[in-house]
């Protein structure tokens, strides 16, 4: 697989931010289909991968002006024009978000725009108007089509938020920590839903540092600690005791059910 082919290419990523180093000379690549749970403790650089990806924060640049970023083969995109590609629930736009008192309709028309309401220059036709209905009805969420997204439990308010990115219909979703503040039941339903999503064709980049989040399509694992890449491959692998104990700096015991992962402390 070349840059070109890749769904995300990072080369040699060093962020700094205040003095300190957030990546430090990261690379990894995923391809189109490669359904990817990027996982690694608090403070592993993962919320700064996805402000990278996002364009919230930006790489030093290499010396000989190589590129840092490409996603889907390019390093240069209008942020409206990658949305219809690469659909993103990231922690910072969830707050956002979740306090918003628009319309669960007009959240999810906004998507359009790459904003976070509708603005008096956003023109939205019939045919977007069914797409966003499209989009909530696959989330399970047509009914709350008229609430306002503040009035929304964390569950429903979740929905609406994927349904949000996938008014586009991309071919790729970044999710960033999706299942923070959810209920166990509330968060397999969540993660069922994922799961139908990358069945259906949509590939799924998973970042977490919960191992029972990542659904059973996911296959391939990221492992990243202190900001750089520590391990990558099959997830048969990379879910084991020893692995994800040096990972996270406890002796930790794996278990699996029915396709799910789970990890608790020795």
């Amino acid at each position: 697989m070349t840059d070109h082919d890749a769904l995300l290419s990072i080369d040699r990523a060093t962020v700094l931010r205040e003095g300190r180093t957030l990546l430090d000379a990261l690379s990894l690549a995923i391809a189109p289909g490669q359904h990817t749970a990027i996982l690694g403790p608090n403070g592993s650089g993962k919320s700064t991968l996805v402000k990278l990806i996002e364009r919230r924060l930006y790489p030093l640049v290499h010396a000989d002006g190589s590129p840092v970023v490409r996603i889907f083969g390019r390093d240069r995109w209008p942020v409206a024009e990658l949305r219809s590609l690469l659909g993103v629930v990231s922690s910072d736009l969830r707050r956002e978000f979740e306090g918003s008192n628009e319309p669960a309709m007009n959240a999810v028309l906004s998507g359009f725009f790459a904003s976070l309401t509708l603005g008096l220059d956003h023109v939205v036709d019939e045919d977007r108007r069914r797409r966003a209905m499209e989009a909530l009805q696959r989330v399970g969420a047509g009914h709350l089509a008229g609430r306002d997204v503040s009035t929304l439990s964390t569950g429903e308010a979740r929905r609406v938020l994927i349904a949000r990115a996938l008014v586009h219909r991309p071919r790729a979703l970044l999710l960033d920590e999706p299942c923070a503040g959810l209920d166990p039941g509330t968060r397999r339903r969540f993660l069922g839903l994922l799961g139908e999503l990358a069945r259906e064709g949509t590939t799924l980049v998973l970042v977490t540092h919960h191992v029972e989040e990542i659904v059973p399509e996911i296959g391939h694992v990221v492992m990243l600690r202190d900001g750089r890449l520590f391990d990558h491959g099959p997830k048969q692998r990379l879910l084991a005791d020893d692995r994800l104990s040096e990972l996270f700096g406890w002796p930790m015991e794996v278990e699996r059910d029915n396709g799910f992962y789970g990890a608790r402390l020795r």
